[in-house]
């Protein structure tokens, strides 16, 4: 079921929705993060609840997290080593060759995380795709650090695989390796060669270091440059990766997974994601509009006729609008990378990513890192399109201003 987009269920919940309702919207796999379950609820309740799919009461597959804090959707549980944290937590770190030492946010104890520990806990919490420990640095970090985290990470893989393969679990557990390298295509080379020499100790390949702050042009050349080199039998998961320009460019240059917060935690700002752009509902020009958020969108929401009226003048008092529009939210995500698979295996995708980018940016014009990026795989949005090109990062959103927002 690849392509596929994973929502992030970082303490063992999507905010605001029970696992039935995630598994009605056809979500098959989540993620969920190494780190913060460690903390809590530890793993001696995780022991004894049967697991982190028991305890959350999730049927289908897991995701654990290692490097960036993100998570999303197959048919497993997907996990993360605990990497992302090394970045998103990185005044409470130190790192040596043997580990990261943490010191708990929460109670400022030290814990010291090894890529051995790091896969004892992800196999302990019982994921169906775990993650290696990887030396993770910020996308905008210049200089030796970001070769010193490189050659950290393919070092550790090695200390993960040995360490996975010693336990037995590889037949049930499917660990992925890290490829990091910041934004020197130099480094990433290295970390790619050196990766996939280590092809028979790993099920898939993930590409981190990326989504921190980057210039577009920049990351979808990264993005290129590792899915090249990547084998074609693993499966390429970009990590971090939510805006619906973003995850079609990924996919059409080779990605198959890619997880992030965005569609969630955006819909608790009240902002509805749609084919034609993003929705605020905060603002005063949706207080009147009676239409349901996409009247051809098959999410509880939509539905139920549940209009941006209603949403609006309930988004910022009611914790009840925040889980209507992350029901919807994760129905959309869906549906990009769904429909994407679809024309993947018709032979129609390119066709696909015209009447996307049109009906997505008709209305501002086209990015020109995404114009750039598809030409490369043989995709071009200028063909028979009188829409514009716009220089920049081109994310296209809905802003708040004195006249339009309550």
């Amino acid at each position: 079921m690849l392509p596929t987009f994973m929502p992030v269920a970082t303490q063992a919940a999507i905010k605001g929705l029970t696992p039935e309702q995630v598994e009605s919207l056809g979500v098959s796999l989540i993620l969920n993060n190494t780190y913060h379950l460690n903390l809590r609820p530890g793993l001696e309740v995780l022991k004894a609840a049967g697991g982190a799919h028991k305890f959350q009461g999730w049927k289908r597959n897991l995701l654990t997290v290692r490097s960036l804090i993100w998570i999303c959707l197959c048919l497993m549980q997907v996990q993360d080593s605990g990497g992302f944290q090394l970045v998103s937590l990185s005044k409470f770190t130190t790192i040596t060759e043997e580990g990261a030492l943490f010191e708990s946010p929460f109670t400022g104890e030290p814990t010291m995380l090894t890529p051995e520990e790091s896969i004892t806990i992800q196999h302990t919490i019982g994921a169906d795709i775990i993650m290696q420990l990887d030396d993770v640095v910020s996308s905008l970090t210049t200089g030796p650090r970001v070769g010193e985290a490189m050659e950290r990470s393919v070092r550790w893989l090695d200390r993960c695989i040995a360490h996975h393969e010693r336990s037995g679990q590889k037949d049930t557990q499917n660990l992925f390796a890290i490829v990091q390298g910041g934004l020197d295509i130099e480094l990433r080379d290295r970390c790619l060669d050196e990766m996939t020499k280590r092809k028979d100790g790993v099920a898939g390949f993930a590409i981190g270091g990326l989504s921190g702050g980057e210039e577009k042009d920049v990351f979808w050349r990264i993005i290129e440059r590792c899915t090249a080199k990547l084998p074609e039998d693993r499966p390429r998961y970009s990590m971090g990766i939510g805006f619906a320009e973003d995850l079609l460019v990924c996919v059409a240059l080779g990605v198959d997974m890619a997880d992030c917060v965005f569609p969630t935690r955006t819909a608790r700002f009240g902002v509805a994601l749609t084919h034609y752009g993003p929705l605020n509902l905060r603002l005063s020009k949706h207080a009147k509009d009676l239409q349901p958020i996409d009247d051809t969108c098959p999410c509880p929401t939509c539905t139920d006729g549940t209009s941006r009226a209603n949403l609006h003048h309930i988004v910022t008092h009611e914790t009840a609008a925040a889980h209507a529009i992350t029901l919807h939210n994760i129905v959309f995500q869906a549906q990009v990378m769904g429909r994407a698979r679809s024309a993947i295996l018709n032979g129609t995708f390119p066709d696909y990513l015209r009447t996307f980018f049109s009906n997505y940016f008709g209305d501002v014009g086209y990015p020109e890192w995404c114009v750039n990026a598809l030409r490369s795989v043989g995709v071009d949005l200028l063909e028979s399109s009188n829409i514009p090109v716009i220089p920049g990062q081109g994310s296209k959103w809905e802003y708040a201003d004195s006249k339009t927002a309550l």
